[in-house]
């Protein structure tokens, strides 16, 4: 009888990346607040949303939970080192301007804020008319 050994395979560490400008893309809807921190190539480095935070049905649109949500992904990205980002915003949610006040607080310098909001041109077209 042959033993037959099991194959272990080893786990590569994960590669801490050393990053001092990033981007934070924040995605600001009537129900939810997402934040979401990448480097430049839009690799995520991290991100959260009000529920992960905790907050449960119309708090997770507050500009309170903003402030949250983003305590808690810079708390994340802490180790990469960042310093320096640039803000995207989507949406037409409460906790826009929250989520940008709250990076400029946890010690992130927001170089510049662009809108990227979705706007139809034109939008879909109308359902025919109905006829009685």
């Amino acid at each position: 009888m042959t033993e037959v050994t099991p194959v272990v395979k080893k786990r590569r560490k994960k590669v801490k990346k050393n990053v001092k400008r990033g981007q934070a893309h924040i995605q600001a809807t009537y129900n939810n607040t997402i934040v979401t921190i990448t480097d430049q190539n839009g690799n995520a480095l991290g991100w959260s949303s009000a529920g992960i935070c905790g907050f449960k049905g119309p708090k997770k649109s507050t500009p309170y939970a903003a402030g949250i949500i983003v305590r808690d992904v810079t708390a994340k990205i802490s180790d990469s080192g960042m310093q320096e980002i640039d803000v995207f915003v989507k949406g037409v949610g409460s906790g826009r301007e929250a989520a940008i006040r709250a990076l400029h607080a946890n010690g992130l310098q927001v170089l510049s804020i662009k809108d990227v909001t979705p706007i139809p041109h034109n939008g879909c077209r109308p359902p025919k008319i109905r006829r009685v």
